[in-house]
């Protein structure tokens, strides 16, 4: 498998790589397998952190709140560059944390993912930073001597957003780097008011790419208001960051039920009656369909006798005819040019 441009960039210039060793922000544990050294990889995705544990002597951190991640520790902090630049800045700001004293801030991107921008923002915690290569269609940048941040909080870079639809509201938190920050995202939106429309079926519920929490958060406030039984929504997501997030959303809103991190379906967690989802379908700044065909092909597994599987997806996706195949016969509850909300009934 051929490593991602960035880490093959890293791995041309593996001599800037000097005593202990963090990663942050690894997105392929093969990368570990060409390191002479050993130290700690950070990722936020949870299933590169899976990957992550076979590789021995090397300590995996998931996210920005692992309690591993030890103030001081490191000599050498490589900060590879996010696909939203606030998060670069979350990045920094742990690597500055993580510094021993005299440590070298390393930062590599990809050109067409926004590195050239990216510079100002290290230039900011770090002006002495130069260019030391260009390769594989990514810049590699070097920082000597960077001043350590003598304290990382993750709750200080936490904020809130009020978001209303169909008249309920909820308090949704946000982190760098997560999706929809600071705002109710189109497709939930319509993904919600189906939901008001077209009610759901007796919980408990899951949300798959759950997110920050807003399906959950949402549909309890919705019962409340209807006068219905709380319903408990769990909420299942690869992300650090949404993990993070989608418990502070419950806690504040009063919302039952459980949050996973997990690549997929979590494994042995038994069925749902009900399963939503506003699934991703980008990775970077690369269409990816993957995870949402994964997730089709394997829900039916999780999905209780007559279950339903409700769907919001751009309207050019080709979900529909996976659904049929993998669930059983599908409904468009509401399209337009932009979104389609697919509803689809467990076979017999």
């Amino acid at each position: 498998m051929s490593l991602p441009n960035s880490h093959e960039a890293l791995l041309r210039n593996r001599h800037l790589l000097q005593g202990r060793v963090a990663l942050l922000g690894v997105i392929a544990g093969e990368l570990l397998a060409d390191l002479p050294i050993a130290g700690m990889a950070m990722s936020e995705n949870a299933g590169v952190c899976a990957g992550l544990a076979v590789r021995e002597k090397w300590q995996v951190c998931f996210g920005y709140d692992d309690p591993a991640l030890v103030a001081g520790s490191f000599d050498t902090l490589v900060v590879f560059l996010p696909k939203a630049r606030a998060e670069l800045d979350l990045r920094l700001a742990l690597a500055r944390w993580l510094a021993f004293p005299g440590a070298r801030l390393v930062l590599v991107g990809e050109k067409k993912e926004g590195i050239a921008g990216a510079v100002k923002q290290l230039k900011a915690v770090a002006p002495e930073a130069t260019k030391t290569d260009s390769a594989r269609h990514c810049q590699v940048w070097c920082a000597d001597a960077i001043e350590p941040l003598p304290e990382f909080t993750l709750e200080s870079w936490m904020t809130w957003t009020h978001i209303d639809c169909k008249s309920v509201g909820i308090d949704v938190a946000g982190l760098p780097g997560i999706f929809s920050l600071g705002e109710l995202d189109e497709g939930t939106r319509r993904l919600l008011e189906t939901l008001d429309d077209y009610p759901p079926g007796a919980g408990p519920i899951l949300d798959f790419a759950c997110g920050a929490g807003v399906l959950g958060a949402w549909l309890h406030r919705w019962c409340e208001r209807q006068g219905h039984p709380p319903v408990t929504v769990d909420g299942v997501d690869v992300q650090s960051q949404a993990v993070i997030c989608a418990r502070a959303t419950y806690r504040r809103n009063g919302v039952s039920g459980r949050i996973l991190a997990s690549d997929g379906l979590p494994a042995g967690e038994g069925t749902w009656p009900v399963i939503l989802s506003n699934p991703p379908f980008h990775s970077g700044v690369r269409t990816d369909l993957s995870m949402t065909e994964r997730f089709l092909r394997e829900v039916v597994r999780h999905l209780a006798p007559g279950g339903e599987v409700r769907l919001v997806a751009n309207s050019f996706l080709p979900y529909e005819p996976l659904m049929k195949r993998c669930i059983g016969p599908v409904e468009r509850l509401q399209e337009d040019r932009r979104f389609t909300v697919y509803r689809a009934f467990r076979r017999s």
